[in-house]
């Protein structure tokens, strides 16, 4: 049985794929150019090492992300305040990593507590909304993602910025010093045979990442407080009827959402920017949701969702060379999104219906007296 439900599972991210190809190529034979020929070029201009190295690098914050959205997602909570969450977090810590006079090890680990801890504390806030005043949570944390822009604006431009030199004009952070800054694993990818060209850099965020993962499978669904969190999604009633508290649940759930968020920039902080600046990468929050959903709030479904996106960017600049437009892949991302959302409920509702008619024939079976 559990076989057969993995099967069928796994039809729909398959199928949600498959369905994006051909409304793709339709697009696509609509502006007289041929699919066979695109999406040939996208893979092999996806597949190079330095393709690879982009993917990889993109899909890493998108990780973190989705997994902020999915501990929220799995208690039936909102979280769609990742985006501001994020972009406070990453310049409070790019501002507290460069002044602050530490050695190199503390640096880092220091950049990655204020990051949490400012993530968390600013989901926080829509969580104390929740729980006293009843306000929802998609409401509070849109309206905080609007403040969040607006203060990050503020403090960066007034408070944050380093006084630059004459002709320069970017508003930036002062940069972190390099002792305070991750390596990348391109010597990890030497040793290993690989050839990363000149320029590709593997963010040594990397292992960070896959970490936060393995924790948050640990605390989901190894830990008594999981078993709460995933209670209270299922059936809240039932979750507070046996002892647990929502308010404390939405809380706890709300800020660890907030501290896996305050952590998407810091990849490109450590790997690109090296400081917080007027164009830091944007929209990884919203991105993160799309992961959350096509991932099913599991890591490695949230991992390999995250993959997927950061390949159909990276192979959709090559199109641009072959008079197709790049924007190609926006339709194949939002159709998978909306195919995979519902594939997903349709298997939901399978399997369900599966479930009660197999209880079904074992009650009648015990009623006639033959063993089920």
């Amino acid at each position: 049985m559990r076989l057969r439900r993995a099967l069928i599972s796994l039809l729909a991210p398959v199928s949600a794929l498959i369905l994006a190809v051909l409304v793709s190529s339709v697009a696509v034979l609509l502006i007289h150019k041929s699919p066979l020929s695109a999406f040939s070029t996208m893979a092999r201009f996806g597949i190079r090492t330095d393709s690879l190295i982009f993917m990889v690098n993109e899909a890493i914050p998108l990780f973190l992300s989705g997994l902020a959205v999915a501990v929220g997602f799995k208690m039936g909570l909102f979280n769609i305040g990742v985006e501001g969450q994020y972009t406070i977090a990453a310049l409070f810590a790019a501002y507290v990593g460069a002044a602050a006079p530490v050695p190199g090890p503390i640096r880092i680990a220091l950049i990655l507590i204020v990051a949490m801890i400012v993530g968390s504390a600013w989901a926080g806030i829509a969580g104390v909304l929740k729980v006293t005043r009843g306000v929802h949570e998609v409401i509070s944390t849109i309206m905080l993602n609007f403040i969040a822009f607006g203060l990050t604006s503020y403090l960066l431009a007034n408070r944050f910025k380093q006084h630059n030199a004459p002709g320069d004009f970017l508003i930036k952070t002062k940069e972190i010093p390099s002792s305070g800054l991750i390596p990348s694993l391109n010597g990890l990818l030497r040793a290993l045979g690989g050839r990363p060209p000149l320029g590709s850099n593997l963010y040594g965020f990397l292992p960070i990442a896959l970490a936060v993962g393995v924790i948050y499978y640990v605390l989901v669904w190894r830990t008594r407080f999981g078993y709460d969190l995933r209670a209270s999604g299922a059936n809240p009633d039932a979750a507070q009827v046996s002892g647990v508290s929502p308010r404390a649940m939405v809380m706890r759930t709300m800020l660890i959402s907030g501290a896996i968020a305050g952590l998407v920039g810091l990849p490109d902080l450590f790997g690109l920017y090296h400081r917080y600046t007027i164009d830091f990468v944007s929209g990884l929050g919203f991105l993160g949701i799309a992961v959350a959903l096509v991932g099913r709030n599991q890591p490695v479904g949230i991992a390999l969702a995250a993959l997927l996106f950061g390949f159909l960017d990276r192979s959709a600049q090559i199109l641009d060379l072959e008079g197709i437009p790049k924007e190609i892949t926006i339709i194949m991302r939002g159709v998978i999104i909306l195919s995979v959302v519902i594939a997903y409920e349709v298997v939901r509702r399978f399997l369900e219906a599966q479930e009660v008619r197999s209880a079904a024939e074992r009650t009648k079976g015990l009623a006639e007296g033959v063993p089920a």
